[in-house]
């Protein structure tokens, strides 16, 4: 008998449910104090970061509508997987190109990482459950 942690997809359902998660925290943090996310970073209070809390709010539900379904779609998954990469590549190319202040570099080198973990479990849970697809 197959329990939902013997399934191929609970990898990647667990993945996909962790970014959703982090990602809704982050946004929440972005959108509900403003002020202290700029001065953690150390950008000027005339930044808006309201744009990139609305686009993780996005991401973080179509992880979640993705990871609920009867069947994980692998290009949605996948999908996930390029976008938290660009989200770590971009992320080194803004340390070098905005201002942050120290506690800011920690933060995105930080985030960058954790996002870099999801793909990298993302990546794994898609292969598992297409190598359990072809031994079917």
């Amino acid at each position: 008998m197959n329990s939902p942690s013997n399934q191929p997809s609970c990898l990647l359902r667990t993945a996909l449910l962790g970014n959703a998660l982090f990602s809704t925290m982050s946004a929440l943090i972005i959108l509900l104090a403003p002020r202290w996310a700029l001065r953690l970073l150390g950008l000027s209070q005339d930044v808006s970061l309201r744009v990139l809390g609305f686009a993780l709010i996005f991401f973080a539900i179509t992880l979640l509508i993705n990871a609920r379904r009867p069947k994980v779609k692998a290009f949605d998954a996948w999908t996930a997987v390029i976008m938290d990469l660009a989200w770590v590549v971009g992320s080194g190319a803004l340390l070098f190109i905005v201002p942050f202040s120290t506690s800011g570099k920690w933060v995105v080198t930080l985030v960058a990482d954790l996002v870099l973990v999801f793909a990298i479990l993302q990546f794994a849970g898609i292969r598992r459950m297409q190598k359990s697809e072809q031994a079917s």
